[in-house]
């Protein structure tokens, strides 16, 4: 047990829990740059004092997580007991946060490579880049959370028996939304092999409710591609933040999802000055 300042990088969209109600994946780097995931966390019954952003710097007591066989999976002892500190902004095209996460780590760009990784239990998480972004999908799913899961989480709520009858939700639970869509981006690597990989950013949902506001769920969908397929891949210097599933860790053809988007703007060349004296 110790406690563990980790730059917070990933918000994964929550998912239900018999246990919990609601679950987040999280993930970030520690000062060192190696990764590391936050998991279980009921990210919405956080106080509001304790709920951090992406790019935050928190303090966290954390432990290995003796359910989950990946090594960088770690468990909050106190999810009362985080401390929120600075942000890291994108001043200076994402200087800091360049520094803080590429300069400290390895790019990966091959997905065999990743994926042998994973199977010899190497590790669960890592920055991609692809060589080229292929395709943005949108596939419709089921609106509704799976039934079983959804009863039991509110006969849970009911009998008061969640979260070792803990009071993590004083102001009531009520379901985040199910995507009625999913994301997926297709892309290649450095050896030209295609994949096509679940988008599963706690973002790339959210923006989709937004845009429902106001639009019609196709054209919402159409604006989450125009953000995903032509802002960030057509003119931002893209990196994906990959990670396996728990069940397909070591055993899935390819375990990995997309569990966020790093793309800052490409670095500008600086030119010369045409005034500037020769040495």
């Amino acid at each position: 047990m110790s406690k563990e300042r980790v730059l917070i990088a990933v918000k994964a969209y929550p998912t239900l829990s018999r246990k919990y109600a609601e679950l987040v994946c999280t993930a970030g780097f520690r000062e060192d740059g190696s990764w590391i995931r936050i998991y279980p966390l009921p990210f919405r019954s956080l106080e509001d004092n304790r709920r951090f952003k992406k790019y935050q710097w928190i303090e966290i007591d954390l432990q290995k997580n003796p359910k989950d066989p990946r090594p960088e999976s770690y468990r909050p002892i106190d999810i009362n007991n985080i401390n929120l500190l600075e942000t890291i902004d994108t001043e200076n095209e994402w200087e800091e946060r360049r520094r803080l996460i590429l300069e400290k780590n390895t790019i990966h760009t091959n997905m065999n490579q990743i994926i042998e990784a994973a199977k010899n239990n190497e590790y669960s998480l890592a920055i991609f880049k692809p060589t080229k972004i292929v395709n943005f999908i949108a596939k419709r799913t089921d609106p509704n959370w799976e039934l079983s899961k959804e009863k039991a989480v509110e006969a849970a709520i009911r009998q008061g028996s969640l979260f070792n009858e803990l009071d993590l939700y004083p102001g009531g639970f009520e379901l985040m939304p199910k995507l009625p869509w999913k994301f997926q981006y297709e892309f290649l690597d450095d050896e030209d092999k295609s994949s096509t990989l679940m988008i599963e950013d706690w973002e790339i949902g959210q923006l989709y409710w937004n845009c429902l506001k106001k639009d019609n769920p196709e054209e919402a969908v159409k604006k989450v591609r125009e953000k995903y397929l032509y802002d960030f891949a057509r003119t931002k210097d893209l990196y994906l933040f990959l990670g396996t599933t728990r069940r397909w860790h070591s055993v899935g053809p390819n375990p990995y999802v997309i569990i966020g988007t790093f793309h800052p703007p490409h670095i500008k060349q600086r030119q010369p000055s045409l005034f500037q004296e020769d040495p």
